[in-house]
């Protein structure tokens, strides 16, 4: 029968657990991924200080917005194929612009402060300096056909 499976062969080598441990460590760590964390929180804090009027126009996609870098740098950063790095990496740098240029958008809407608006973009910009450096160390030989043909 279908749940007659023996327990055993569905619990996790301790070596298996530590290992993936020390992968996410490695990733929380990585500079990266601790300045898509400070945007988060930075936009976190200015979404919860606007107007409702703001916050129901913008908040909801800026918070989608800095979630999702973080979440795609987790996903970029867990696999060596260039392809899903990169296709990861598009989505990261297109979200960080959309937060961005949502920043605009806020001030023109909002009487929130200019300097917790410019935080948000200082931490974007610095977001775009780690970002170029840690791209060009992607290999490019490492890829492994998607199917697409794209790369």
């Amino acid at each position: 029968m279908w749940n007659d499976f023996d327990d055993d062969d569905n619990q996790w080598d301790d070596g298996d657990e530590e290992d993936f441990r020390k992968e996410q460590d490695r990733i929380n760590k990585h500079p990266l991924m601790q300045k898509a964390n400070d945007i988060l929180h930075l936009t976190e804090a200015l979404v919860g200080v606007l107007d409702e009027s703001a916050k129901e126009m913008y908040g909801t996609f800026m918070l989608e917005d800095a979630t999702v870098i973080c979440g795609k740098f987790g996903g970029a950063e867990g696999v060596d194929d260039y392809i899903l790095k990169m296709e990861n990496a598009v989505f990261m740098k297109v979200h960080a612009r959309h937060l961005n240029s949502m920043t605009y958008s806020v001030a023109m809407v909002d009487n929130h402060a200019e300097e917790h608006l410019q935080l948000l973009r200082d931490a974007i910009n610095d977001f775009k300096s780690l970002f170029v450096d840690w791209v060009k160390g992607f290999d490019p030989s490492c890829k492994y056909d998607d199917g697409w043909g794209l790369f």
